[in-house]
């Protein structure tokens, strides 16, 4: 289950573009609250406690409380517009939830036990498919993670969602096949041509060369000598 963090927040009176871009040029984040058959909540937010946790794994799959005005929203980031050049956050979009709120949600893929794979040990290269799942879940038990055990696997292995131990209740959207995540891929081998060899190569190309040119110096010869008899 994910944990739920804290941001502090403050109302906005004003909304459109214009609005937005006052509250940025005085350095904060205009975002909005909604869903729950609410109205929706302006709100602002400081940038250093959302750079915080948009830099942690798992952003959009954690629970916030946003305190805003005596009140307490429970909600889930459902979007983020980052600025084209800098990658500063703009604007965000958060959904209320309760702990029984069904929404589909995408689930960071991990991987242990490297280090007990077979295939891994003697050169073989993981293949990562899909860095994430989409599931469908309750809001209070959203996973943190999807945790795959790589331990035993040989090269040629593939790892699906069949092969993943799901929490109750937390489906794979994804239902009509059994898609890959992972496989252990053979060691990609390039062949190196040594530079002795390669001069060696080319040693023997030219004694090839000097023993036909001998060859063709020696008929000039025979010929120059029947002409003169």
């Amino acid at each position: 289950m994910t944990e739920t963090n804290t941001f502090n927040a403050e109302e906005r009176s004003n909304v459109g573009t214009g609005a937005a871009r006052a509250t940025r040029n005085d350095g904060g984040i205009p975002a909005i609250i909604y869903g729950a058959n609410k109205d929706p909540l302006p709100i602002t937010i400081k940038p250093v406690e959302l750079n915080a946790e948009i830099s942690k794994p798992g952003f959009f799959a954690t629970l916030y409380d946003i305190e805003c005005g005596g009140k307490k929203e429970r909600v889930l980031c459902r979007d983020l517009q980052l600025h084209p050049v800098t990658d500063s956050p703009m604007h965000a979009d958060f959904l209320r939830v309760t702990e029984s709120t069904q929404l589909n949600v995408d689930i960071a893929v991990l991987f242990e036990n490297e280090e007990e794979s077979p295939g891994l040990k003697g050169g073989g290269v993981l293949n990562v498919v899909r860095h994430s799942v989409e599931v469908r879940c309750l809001a209070g038990a959203i996973p943190g993670s999807i945790l795959i055990d790589l331990t035993g696997k040989e090269v040629g292995d593939s790892i699906h969602i069949s092969d993943v131990n799901l929490p109750e209740d937390v489906q794979p959207t994804i239902d009509d096949r059994d898609f890959t995540i992972a496989t252990i891929a053979a060691p990609t081998i390039v062949e190196e041509v040594v530079e002795e060899e390669l001069d060696e190569l080319e040693g023997e190309e030219g004694l090839e060369e000097g023993a036909e040119d001998g060859e063709t110096e020696d008929e000039k010869t025979e010929e120059d000598s029947g002409d003169e008899a």
